[in-house]
């Protein structure tokens, strides 16, 4: 479903989007992996497709560092 640029969607739609569970992108959130648009007085997410894949392109574009590896 191709959003109207700026609308934002909800958090199933932006999971949907991403293929992955909602559950999944909440958690994102509170661990700070990525950051939703909105927040509604109610609490809810609200997301901006296009800033979302921007957010997932960067952790993607990140170098990988092994555990063992010192910094």
């Amino acid at each position: 479903t191709r959003k109207n640029p700026g609308e934002l969607v909800t958090t199933s739609a932006a999971a949907r989007f991403l293929g992955i569970d909602p559950s999944t992108l909440t958690r994102w959130v509170h661990s700070g992996v990525v950051k939703p648009a909105r927040r509604t007085a109610g609490g809810h997410f609200r997301w901006d497709l296009e800033d979302l894949a921007r957010q997932m392109d960067e952790i993607n574009s990140e170098p990988k560092i092994a555990p063992d590896e010192p910094v």
